[in-house]
């Protein structure tokens, strides 16, 4: 038996199988030069390719928002223009242009320090692999020889494969390469697959057939395990099936406490394909949509009309509520498309609200769609990263010239639409009372909030473990907030990674949070524990719990292990 010890858990969960070491098309890497008589030839066919690609990419891109962004990715003109010229300057066949065009492409992802940009590689390099096998006429899916449930292993999964692979046969994924921000974690997590990524040289130690246990909770592998291992992972893995079957039972039941109180609870999305599956756990709604993968997704910034039907997609699918934040890049979020100034310290910089008042005319676009959208459901707007009266009341103006604009050209929209602000820095908490008296909601994003407050860099290993949203100060304020929210009467939800935090749920639920947005996955679980909690022992929790003056002292109220 074979253990290895594993960092990067993509999705959790366990999974016990034979292996499937997936072997990708090997394509022809020899490419001479051409003559200059086969040149036009050779356009005709990189031309022919990208119809085809077109084509494909068309029907595949209906049912999947990775095929959309590689359908853009292909019509790019800077890609076309790319390979066109070294075609005809440089002699080059289709072939080695489209390679040495892509690699420009690819070079200036893997350099961006934003690890999800640096993911956005993938996309280019599959896009690659698509017109190379078109203009090779390959045509092999690397999937056809899985005919039973298997451990697919993998040295990375590119994100076609993630949206092609036959997800009712996979029963866990491994793979070498890959972050916890790749195609295949999102994936993985929104199919409920657990999913270890990172792996290293597990591609040469594991052969096809050989029985594996992933236990990706623990992050621990087992390689041809022996008879007590596996007896005692096939009990765990039934008794994690029984409670996750169980807990489907409490789908249509509301998110209500032993004594009455009713809370809310949605889910956190970036892309439509999130909401889709997440709606199966019957969540109230969608608490964040993350509208910057709208842009981060794209080789432009998105049009009105691209905005306006992603959005409204989003209204028709989400039930009760869709809460759109506006466009939040910068910090550690950057597009591939605009150049960002250098910044000393980005989460200090030029983010969020910030670029939204500076680039009005993109703010504008973003404001017509969603207003557009919020005739198609019960669409709520938010803005992030708000630090004074002056940015909220700013942004409200900018927001009410676009309502006026849609007015005159006969444009429907909700003259009604909610307006709220995430709450994520010192400056909001102080100012609490006063921003409470210009929006219709809160939303605290715990992330960023105990970053600022600690002032801690939740992306520094060396200070990682003082990054802590249990820090009495983290937990006053979001008192503070919540207080402040319903002495305005508004309502004020969580959107942060906190909000799923299953030892915070009670204190959280004592606090008065009135609403709980999470990751679709977690849905079911966080209801159940609103479910088995009682209010008023959770307002007492809540009340001595803020009295404490060190994390460890919280840790024992609630009764978690250090």
């Amino acid at each position: 038996m074979i253990t290895i010890q594993v960092e990067k858990t993509a999705s959790e969960g366990i999974g016990i199988g034979k292996a499937f070491l997936l072997h990708k098309t090997k394509l022809s890497t020899e490419f001479g030069p051409v003559s200059q008589q086969d040149i036009p030839k050779e356009i005709r066919r990189y031309e022919q390719a990208v119809e085809e690609a077109q084509a494909e990419l068309a029907a595949l891109a209906e049912s999947n928002a990775i095929f959309q962004a590689h359908l853009e990715m292909v019509k790019d003109i800077t890609l076309y223009e790319g390979v066109i010229t070294r075609i005809k300057e440089e002699g080059l066949c289709a072939e080695a242009a489209l390679h040495a065009a892509a690699e420009e492409f690819i070079a200036i992802f893997d350099s961006m320090e934003d690890e999800y940009m640096r993911e956005r590689a993938a996309d280019i390099k599959d896009v690659r692999f698509r017109l190379m096998c078109l203009l090779q006429g390959v045509k092999v899916n690397p999937f056809d020889d899985i005919r039973e449930q298997v451990i697919l292993i993998a040295e990375d999964l590119a994100p076609s494969d993630t949206a092609t692979m036959p997800a009712e046969n996979i029963l866990g994924i491994i793979t070498q390469e890959g972050g916890v921000t790749s195609h295949v974690s999102i994936m993985a997590k929104n199919l409920g697959i657990p999913a270890l990524v990172g792996v290293k040289e597990i591609c040469s130690k594991v052969k096809t057939d050989d029985t594996i246990i992933m236990d990706a909770k623990a992050g621990v592998i087992y390689i041809q395990p022996d008879d007590q291992t596996l007896k005692k992972y096939c009990q765990l893995q039934r008794k994690e099936e029984h409670i996750q079957k169980e807990r489907l039972k409490l789908k249509e039941l509301p998110p209500v406490t032993k004594d009455g109180k009713r809370v809310r609870l949605c889910i956190n999305a970036g892309r439509l394909h999130d909401i889709k599956k997440a709606m199966e756990y019957g969540p109230d709604g969608v608490g964040l949509f993350r509208s910057e993968f709208l842009y981060m997704d794209n080789t432009h910034f998105p049009t009105e009309e691209e905005q306006f039907k992603a959005y409204k997609s989003a209204a028709l699918l989400s039930c009760e509520e869709l809460t759109i934040r506006t466009l939040d890049i910068g910090g550690d979020k950057a597009l591939p498309y605009y150049i960002f100034e250098k910044e000393e310290n980005p989460f200090l910089g030029w983010r969020a609200i910030r670029i939204s008042l500076e680039l009005i005319d993109r703010f504008k676009t973003q404001l017509r769609a969603i207003l557009r959208a919020s005739v198609f459901g019960m669409v709520r707007l938010m803005f992030p990263m708000i630090i004074s009266l002056e940015e909220l009341r700013r942004a409200k103006e900018i927001l009410a010239e676009c309502m006026r604009e849609l007015e005159q050209e006969g444009l429907a929209y909700d003259p009604g639409i909610k307006v709220g602000m995430m709450i994520e820095t010192p400056a909001s908490v102080v100012m609490i009372e006063d921003f409470a008296r210009e929006v219709d909601f809160f939303s605290i994003g715990t992330n960023d909030l105990t970053q600022y407050l600690l002032a801690v860099d939740r992306g520094n290993k060396k200070i990682a473990a003082m990054y802590n949203s249990f820090h009495p100060a983290v937990l006053r304020s979001i008192r503070r907030i919540i207080e402040a929210g319903h002495r305005c009467h508004i309502p004020v939800g969580m959107c942060g990674e906190f909000a799923g935090e299953e030892k915070a749920v009670k204190l959280l639920l004592g606090m008065g949070l009135d609403e709980f947005s999470v990751s679709g996955g977690g849905v079911l679980k966080l209801k159940e524990l609103i479910r088995e909690a009682d209010f008023r022992e959770a307002k007492q929790l809540a009340g001595k719990v803020c009295e404490k003056q060190t994390i460890q002292e919280v840790y024992e109220l609630l009764g978690i292990e250090c």
